[in-house]
């Protein structure tokens, strides 16, 4: 009898375990290797083309196929999946000399490598009325505020630019999946934006919404998309997206968080 109830008991404790195991998400919080230049901050190209660059992304995407994602999720949008199926499934190696995207030289390289057969887009666009809040601040007389703005977009611009002269891409990677570099991409969105405009102008409070609900939208696709029977998923985000995706990740007791310096060391 006692047996029987051991037995019991352990059959108990390995399905709760099992039904407790949480799924790891590798979050990869990334600058545009092609800077499209759509963002407010000016920032140089980094050479993603060299040699050098090539063989980093070669060893960086060999050390995440030894983590093993089931599924890549992608900044494309998701309405336009079947022209991310089409764009997977092109010549990879005329794809690498021709697109500098971050989605074809890390994401695409790396499923390919793991024989996946297809890149998950789940990006979703909010508006950004960036134009309407600068409207706001002069509106409202706010001069301070407009100068720190403008110091702040021009400091991250400096920095930025900076470790591209001074950085591998591996060190720029990690550089900006560390929490001083997500503390950066948060704190405009609350110092600035957010206090654009007097008090009965909520222009800046709904830009900062709108950013969030898009980050929101983003992460219930890849809560939706991540099925029963995957264990690890890796997700490669602008690193202001990282930053709040982060923030998801952390009070959803279905995902932990993999570092990616943990994956690349």
């Amino acid at each position: 009898m006692q047996k029987i109830i051991l037995l019991l008991a352990l059959i108990t404790f390995n399905m709760t375990s099992a039904q407790t195991k949480k799924k790891q998400i590798l979050l990869v919080g990334t600058f545009h290797y092609a800077n499209p230049g759509l963002d407010v901050a000016q920032l140089n190209n980094f050479n993603i083309m060299s040699e050098k660059s090539q063989k980093e992304l070669e060893i960086m995407s060999d050390k995440i196929k030894k983590f093993g994602p089931d599924k890549i999720f992608v900044e494309w949008e998701f309405k336009k999946q079947a022209d991310l199926d089409k764009f997977y499934n092109k010549n990879t190696d005329s794809l690498f000399k021709a697109n500098k995207s971050e989605i074809t030289q890390l994401a695409l390289r790396t499923a390919k490598k793991l024989n996946h057969k297809k890149l998950y887009g789940m990006n979703l666009y909010t508006s950004f009325p960036y134009d309407s809040l600068m409207k706001s601040m002069e509106k409202a007389n706010q001069k301070d505020l407009m100068e720190k703005n403008k110091l702040t977009t021009e400091n991250f611009e400096k920095q930025h630019n900076e470790k591209i002269r001074k950085s591998t891409l591996q060190e720029m990677m990690l550089y900006y999946n560390t929490k001083q570099a997500e503390n950066e991409n948060l704190q405009w969105y609350l110092e600035v934006a957010n206090r654009a405009g007097n008090p009965d102008d909520f222009t800046g409070p709904s830009l900062v919404s709108n950013w969030y609900k898009r980050n929101l939208y983003m992460y219930s696709l890849i809560q939706k998309l991540t099925d029963s029977t995957d264990n690890k998923i890796m997700v490669l985000v602008g690193a202001g997206h990282a930053s709040i995706i982060r923030e998801f990740i952390m009070h959803d007791p279905t995902f932990e968080i993999v570092e990616l310096s943990t994956v690349l060391k």
